[in-house]
């Protein structure tokens, strides 16, 4: 009797080995192929605090001026579009170069994008005539459609800098300064036409984004041969959030 019990038993294991180990089989495979797909799966890049709150702190001034083309631009033709903001001088011997190409690296990122611009006032509008600037544009590398580089009334252009961005534009008499001064920043503007900034970590709006080069990377020690970029990483970040809004 033993014999046939054990008999029986053995068979049970056996019909249940045969139906149930299969099963085991196929689910430690989905398991494996579950976590293999986890682990697959690609990590989007971890946004700075600071690119988590970015701030209103007002309307950007209405303009009218005659961009590179010879064509009226104002901005109403931003409207719907995030833009970036910078005053400079085709002859600017300093700052404005670096200026410059930091913006070609933000164009070279969204330029491609039809709901981003940028506008570059000049300063010297007596020099930089529309024809002066699209050579500028062309030395460049512009590619963008939707970068405009600006000119007109002289004083009109100060008003836009001083009064309606606050970002600061002159004449100068300094040795070095080839006739005039003015700001490295650059503002960023949102889909409808509010001036916008992240915060600091104090928590303070930092208002602006340094379009100049560093020695270091937290911006302090400004220099123009500088590798570290801490404007331009900050603006392009926060690009990216408001074209998403």
């Amino acid at each position: 009797m033993k014999n046939k019990s054990y008999i029986g038993i053995s068979f049970i294991i056996l019909v249940f080995g045969i139906y149930a180990i299969p099963k085991i089989i196929d689910r430690i495979k989905n398991d494996d192929i579950s976590v293999q797909d986890r682990l697959n799966v690609p990590v989007k890049e971890k946004k700075s605090d600071e690119a988590k709150n970015i701030v209103k702190i007002g309307a950007a001034p209405k303009f009218s001026l005659t961009d590179q083309n010879g064509k009226t631009i104002s901005n109403k033709d931003f409207e719907g579009k995030v833009y970036v903001v910078e005053f400079f001088f085709s002859t600017c011997p300093s700052i404005c170069p670096v200026m410059n190409q930091n913006m070609l690296l933000i164009e070279d990122e969204f330029g491609k994008n039809a709901d981003f611009g940028i506008a570059s006032f000049t300063i010297n509008p007596e020099n930089d005539t529309p024809e002066v600037l699209k050579k500028h544009a062309e030395q460049l590398g512009v590619s963008s459609p939707n970068w405009h580089f600006l000119t007109g009334d002289q004083e009109y252009i100060y008003n836009i800098a001083n009064k309606g961005f606050n970002i600061y534009a002159g004449e100068s008499k300094k040795e070095g300064d080839a006739g005039f001064e003015h700001s490295g920043y650059f503002a960023l503007v949102d889909k409808k036409g509010n001036i916008r900034s992240r915060k600091d970590k104090s928590g303070n709006p930092i208002i602006f984004y340094t379009g100049l080069n560093y020695k270091d990377k937290e911006g302090f020690q400004d220099d123009l041969q500088g590798k570290y970029k801490p404007g331009i990483h900050a603006i392009k970040e926060d690009i990216a959030i408001l074209l998403e809004e």
